[in-house]
């Protein structure tokens, strides 16, 4: 049997952004520099580092100003999220180059999440998106609940496909297409990738997986058949959605890195060296780490 692979792929690590931002518990600001910093040293190349959100509704980012004046790395490429206009005149005013917004697919998802339709989203994030790019900024989509919704249910593929060429239209670097609920099987997974690559050939193209019933490492297997190269990976495994109950954290980072090396897929990042940064922010989480490579490598009390 040939099998269609890569012999690279590039890991975007959402660890400290959308991997924290569900904890109940405000973990200090100085563990979560330090868990960045040691993130760094494992070789990823890019990282959503935090995000401009209204302290009201995720606590866990208000400090979002701190985060970055410690944290930018000249040698990497760093996002922040921002999810309106306010969040944008925040992040102008910063070093970082690299801004990430979101939209649901679901009008009943994006409605919870941002209060705003899906169309009445776009409507304001063109502009934005146009803007940035005139600043010379790299813009990066964030495409949620392109499978299933927690109040519609299934997505039909078209509609995902449709957004995401709205924001190609836009002009957009980057589009993360996610799996927010972590309900999408692996077929779902190849038959859509197929057609987005198929679609946006010449743009960047990332997968989004949640690892909620155990799927994301089978689905980022489709998605890799399917012509990805790009996946977004939550450092053990952290995370969840305020908006979508139920849902666990990404893939964990060293779970994907350990199956592809395993594959013989090249991702440049050291699968020791995420433990450490793993076992420095664990104390303070409210889960504990459910990653299989975590589990087997940490020396963690």
């Amino acid at each position: 049997m040939t099998l269609h692979l890569p012999k690279k792929v590039t890991i975007i690590e959402v660890g400290p952004r959308d991997g924290l931002q569900n904890e109940k518990n405000f973990i200090p600001t100085a563990i979560k520099i330090d868990f960045i910093k040691r993130l760094q040293e494992t070789g990823l190349q890019e990282m959503e580092l935090t995000s401009f959100v209204s302290p009201k509704w995720v606590p866990q980012m208000r400090d979002a100003s701190d985060i970055l004046a410690s944290c930018l790395n000249p040698k990497m490429k760093h996002i922040v999220l921002v999810p309106n206009r306010k969040g944008i005149e925040l992040v102008l005013k910063t070093p970082c180059r690299a801004v990430a917004v979101f939209v649901g697919v679901s009008d009943e998802f994006n409605k919870r999440n941002s209060n705003k339709t899906t169309a009445e989203s776009m409507k304001e994030l063109v502009p934005a998106v146009t803007e940035l790019k005139g600043k010379g900024y790299f813009v990066r989509a964030c495409i949620s609940t392109a499978f299933y919704c927690p109040y519609k249910g299934k997505i039909v593929e078209a509609d995902t496909i449709k957004l995401c060429q709205q924001f190609i239209d836009a002009g957009v670097d980057e589009l993360s297409v996610a799996d927010t609920i972590g309900m999408a099987a692996p077929h779902e997974s190849y038959s859509l990738f197929s057609k987005i690559t198929e679609y946006f050939p010449n743009h960047l193209i990332t997968a989004h997986f949640h690892d909620t019933r155990k799927m994301g490492l089978a689905n980022i297997y489709s998605a890799l058949e399917a012509g990805i190269v790009r996946f977004d990976t939550s450092a053990g495994g952290l995370g969840g959605c305020p908006f979508a109950k139920g849902a666990t954290g990404n893939v964990a980072t060293e779970d994907v890195v350990y199956m592809l090396s395993r594959m013989g897929i090249e991702t440049g990042v050291d699968g020791t060296k995420l433990v450490s940064a793993i076992d420095l922010v664990r104390p303070y989480l409210s889960s504990p780490i459910e990653s299989a490579f975590y589990r087997l490598h940490s020396t963690a009390e």
